[in-house]
């Protein structure tokens, strides 16, 4: 098909979407366009929380300390397929030189300071999307297994109390208090107020993709295979596709990387593989998203459900989904919840993963009329408005906040 746009901002996840319904609300005229549905990815099955407390890179120095075991055991909360090695080790080495301690806390900082817009900015697009009946204002928990997990964490949280999360420490009965379905821990908990989760994120982000159409967004069901700039524009192909629009907008997540590349722009992006499981059940058992820390994953109670999200899988978008790290996730939500059965769905997601763990947001190095706005790792559903703001900015020849320069993509 032939189609021309003033933007058109390649990928229909919630970062694309949040994207294009603030332009279209600006009063330009947006195409969006992704092979799948939209909302149909990560932005689906995340575990659905605005975590603005999440402000510690994946790489820090703990982990640098037990990169070896952490990699290659296959039981991990972080992991890696031993095929995809060769392919990831110059990723690898990168994530090594951010995870030092300079480099973690330069990173948490500016982590940070995106984080601050993250829960007002979403409040105005609930507000706008008519989506507020979703929020769930509750906070969100880290759980402690042991006593010594509990004393282990107070400096980590200390940390992000300086940089303005709010996090009070429960002791076990305090826990128990405040959710009773969950059995006793013998360590306890960090409780972060602020956090609010929605009930459903793949129908949240179904109303965001309703009010981007409704604010005159189009959207064209193709896939992207070349990006090149001609005469003032940027040129867009794939099968089927042939597009020219005035700017283009990469926010594709995990398949970001060779949209990059065509603009002129080499991003040292990988592929987290995300997986959950999903139990149906009219009550799920918790009334906040919980995360037992040891274990790398999150209970989120959903409309209808209990899904079991989480840990860290480097290695690709093609390999099928891993039985063995299903079966973890499963393991683990049953030491809590012996009674589980089968589960009644599972499922596969990418995330795109920087070793900075900071997203790509800027003009490419070729000029800018290629934005970049991808590599949100786990916060992408909590920094979709943020990021939204931040392109309508760049796009409308305001200067961006302060925190958009660690995210540009000159920056590698």
């Amino acid at each position: 098909m032939e189609v021309s746009s003033e933007i058109a901002v390649i990928g229909a996840g919630v970062i694309g979407l949040a994207i294009a319904h603030r332009l279209a609300h600006a009063g330009h005229e947006v195409v969006v366009i992704d092979p799948a549905p939209p909302g149909s990815g990560a932005s689906y099955g995340n575990a659905g929380t605005i975590a603005d407390y999440a402000i510690q890179p994946v790489g820090t120095p703990d982990v640098l300390r037990n990169l070896p075991s952490l990699l290659f055991d296959r039981n991990s909360p972080l992991s890696i397929r031993h095929a995809a090695l060769p392919t990831l080790a110059p990723w690898l080495l990168r994530f090594a030189r951010q995870s030092l301690p300079d480099a973690a806390r330069r990173n948490a900082v500016a982590i940070a300071g995106l984080m601050a817009g993250a829960l007002p900015g979403w409040d105005a697009l609930a507000a706008e999307i008519g989506g507020e009946d979703l929020m769930r204002r509750r906070g969100c928990m880290y759980l402690f297994e042991t006593e010594a997990g509990y004393k282990g964490a107070q400096n980590d949280l200390a940390f992000r109390r300086d940089l303005g999360v709010s996090v009070e420490m429960l002791t076990a009965d305090e826990l128990a208090a405040m959710e009773p379905g969950l059995p006793p821990v013998a360590g306890g908990a960090a409780y972060f107020p602020r956090a609010v989760f929605f009930a459903d994120p793949g129908a949240m982000v179904g109303r965001l993709e309703a009010a981007a159409r409704a604010a005159g967004v189009r959207f064209v069901t193709a896939k992207v295979d070349g990006l090149a700039r001609n005469a003032g524009q940027v040129r867009l192909t794939g099968t089927g596709l042939e597009m020219t629009a005035r700017r283009v907008v990469i926010a594709a997540g995990a398949h970001s990387k060779p949209l990059a590349r065509m603009a002129g722009d080499r991003i040292p992006l990988e592929t987290e593989r995300g997986y959950h499981v999903e139990w149906d059940m009219d009550s799920p058992r918790l009334t906040r998203p919980c995360c037992p820390t040891a274990r790398g994953f999150y209970f989120c109670p959903m409309q209808g459900r209990l899904r079991v999200a989480g840990t860290v899988e480097l290695g690709g978008t093609e390999a099928p989904a891993s039985a063995h790290r299903i079966a973890k996730l499963v393991e683990g939500a049953r030491a809590f919840f012996p009674d589980l059965g089968v589960p009644d769905r599972e499922w596969l997601g990418f995330r795109p993963s920087m070793p900075d763990s900071l997203p790509v947001i800027g003009a490419s190095r070729g000029g800018d009329e290629v934005i970049h706005a991808y590599g949100h790792g786990h916060v992408g559903l909590t920094l979709a408005p943020v990021t939204a703001q931040i392109v309508a900015d760049l796009l409308g020849g305001r200067t961006p906040d302060a925190a958009i320069r660690p995210c540009l993509p000159t920056r590698f």
